[in-house]
């Protein structure tokens, strides 16, 4: 087992009421202090440093700017601050026995930098278990700096978090929940990167994962818009084209928020991208007419069009109990895509794709204890339609030309996910555990290749381009080097779920220690083993620090544990579809019919003996340590 220096959080989830009662009884006795940080605007302040003395205790507001102490009755003083911001003066408040509400509002404060620079002077670092090296939070004019268009800033977003470990390379998660759609940069409010790298209540190691938190609505109507726009006027030519290929972007992006009555609100983000792009192709053929070889070079205009939609509602049913209900609908459309390079237009195909979100989450605080219940529900439906039915020709080195072997492809995956979380904190621990249920449906229909494809290859002193002139000229001796077609079922359905369960106590053993201990248990359908058992824990140790030393100099962080990875479904309908029975392959080799393509029948003494996959029953689910 390898060791790595790292933060760890054991947390787990799970709604339990009986524990929910035992825990409130337990706190009868004390007084339970709560409430919502916020600025002068109304806009809530996430990430809030909260302290309440005497004696000194402070805590961090959540994703939902709220705060919790439990502490014995009495007179006390509540200051917060967060970056830019603070708190004009102390709030005074006699706390007895129950549950009191004491929202905090913080100022913009006048800003004067002093830089002081001495031999021992360094970062400060914290035994916060988010305070690992490379933990990273954007948040306000950082996430501007970030790219507008989702998959850039996904390819953004994975650049910051660094290489992960496991073979499936870092994840993203949106309000908690894995998968989905990458929302707007408008409507995120926070990223955290690469927090807690051993935490159960992750299924894998930390590192490389990207929590997206998108934003609330609030008391105050406001929005923006904005337009991004750019032109081939600032491009240069591509040397491999006789003239400059064409280019036009608009980017329309807007969002907007306030309230709606008093105890709900609402988020609306809306895009439009419209981008024109030149697809350039060159290489060379045989004119129809002469038939003589020549070369060619085209610049085609290919138009593409993004929408996205994802409006939120957050409402107050209480005090304790708060909802959030998010939906966003993407749609993009390609109606020419394939075409560059040595694809000629005739190659192209009408891509498309729809996805879909639902989310619900239920936030309910019961004195120092918090329950998160969500549910997500993910529809993706895309689809590639070839722009025409003939059989593709490859003359290797030339030209690609005929159709596109994609035929009608179509691909629809619905996804649900279901997660109950708990956090307590007991006195030096604390506690978090939870579960999360997964199930995902995959209807598929390939029709790869059905079509077929002639292939034309060089050799003998004679090149590919040449070989494909005389056939056209009838020469006789002379045809396509290979012809290859699928047939058998395109269409397919497969599906399968997994479930996640996991426990974590991260106790504060000393003013300078921090002990993470958690466990986390994972099965899944489709693979046979049930034994996925993963320990988890981790030290944060500040060498010399006492409690008159609250920000140590030095904190050494070392962790271990076993992460598990999923079966994918796409193995699943891999290993179902070219299980040699369910789709066939057929290769003729110098094949004499060329143009004309016989039926499927007439080529059953040519069918290949194909690689076929299917999955272990010994199969384990992979990890490490």
């Amino acid at each position: 087992m390898s060791f790595i220096v790292a933060n760890i959080v054991s947390s787990v989830k799970m709604r339990f009421w009986l524990a929910v009662l035992f825990i409130t009884s337990a706190f009868g006795q004390s007084a339970t202090l709560r409430g919502v940080v916020s600025d002068e605007s109304g806009a809530i302040v996430p990430g809030a440093k909260v302290t309440i003395a005497s004696p000194v205790r402070t805590t961090t507001a959540d994703v939902n700017a709220a705060y919790t102490f439990t502490v014995p009755a009495g007179d006390y003083t509540v200051q917060a601050s967060a970056p830019g911001l603070s708190q004009v003066k102390a709030a005074r408040i006699n706390l007895k026995a129950g549950v009191q509400t004491l929202n905090l509002v913080l100022s913009v404060t006048g800003r004067s930098d002093q830089v002081t620079v001495s031999e021992n002077a360094g970062p400060g670092v914290s035994l916060d278990n988010n305070s690992n090296a490379s933990a990273l939070v954007l948040r306000g004019e950082d996430l501007q700096a970030l790219s507008d268009d989702p998959d850039d800033l996904a390819a953004d977003l994975q650049a910051l978090a660094g290489p992960s470990a496991g073979p499936n390379g870092g994840s993203i998660f949106v309000d908690g929940f894995s998968g989905g759609q990458l929302p707007p940069k408008e409507s995120i409010r926070e990223i955290r990167i690469n927090q807690n790298p051993f935490a159960a209540e992750y299924d894998k190691l930390g590192l490389g994962r990207i929590e997206i938190f998108t934003k609330p609505g609030t008391d105050k109507y406001r929005g923006t818009a904005q337009w991004n726009f750019a032109h081939d006027f600032w491009n240069s030519r591509n040397p491999y084209s006789p003239e400059k290929a064409p280019f036009l972007l608009n980017e329309f992006e807007g969002s907007g928020g306030g309230p709606l009555g008093k105890r709900a609100s609402f988020t609306l983000d809306a895009q439009r991208n419209m981008v024109d792009n030149g697809a350039i192709t060159n290489g060379f053929n045989v004119n129809a007419q002469t038939l003589v070889i020549a070369p060619f070079a085209t610049v085609f205009t290919i138009p593409g069009r993004y929408t996205n939609v994802s409006p939120r509602v957050d409402y107050q049913l209480n005090d304790r109990n708060t909802l959030t209900f998010r939906y966003g609908i993407t749609h993009s459309d390609v109606p020419d895509n394939g075409i560059g390079g040595f694809d000629q237009i005739s190659r192209a195909y009408h891509s498309q794709f729809t996805n879909q979100t639902v989310q619900a989450s239920d936030t309910l605080v019961i004195g120092t204890t918090i329950n998160e219940t969500r549910f997500q529900f993910y529809r993706s439906a895309t689809q590639a339609i070839a722009n025409s039915p003939d059989a593709a020709t490859q003359v290797l080195g030339a030209f690609n030309g005929g159709g596109s072997t994609y035929g009608h492809t179509f691909d629809t995956q619905n996804s649900f996910e279901l997660q109950n979380n708990v956090s307590m904190q007991r006195r030096t621990h604390a506690f978090r555990f939870g579960v999360r249920v997964r199930a995902q449906m995959d209807d598929s229909v390939s029709p790869q290749n059905f079509n077929g494809t002639f292939t034309f290859g060089g050799g003998g002193g004679m090149t590919s381009i040449e070989r494909y002139q005389r056939t056209l000229l009838h020469q006789p001796g002379f045809g396509p080097a290979q012809f290859s077609i699928s047939g058998g079922t395109p269409e397919l359905s497969v599906h399968q779920a997994d479930v996640g369960v996991f426990a974590g106590d991260e106790w504060r053993v000393r003013s300078n220690l921090t002990l993470s201990l958690g466990i986390r248990y994972e099965a899944q359908t489709n693979m046979h083993d049930w034994r996925d058992i993963a320990p988890r824990v981790a030290i944060a140790w500040a060498p010399g620090g006492r409690a008159k030393n609250p920000r140590p100099r030095t904190v050494i962080r070392v962790g271990a544990g076993m992460f598990y990875d999923r079966l994918a479904l796409a193995n699943t309908l891999a290993a179902e579809r070219f299980n040699g029975i369910v789709q066939q392959q057929y290769v003729v080799a110098n094949p004499a019919f060329y143009p004309m393509i016989p039926s499927l029948a007439a080529l059953s003494g040519f069918r290949s003996t194909q690689t076929t996959q299917q999955i272990s029953s010994r199969l384990r689910a992979p990890y490490i340590t």
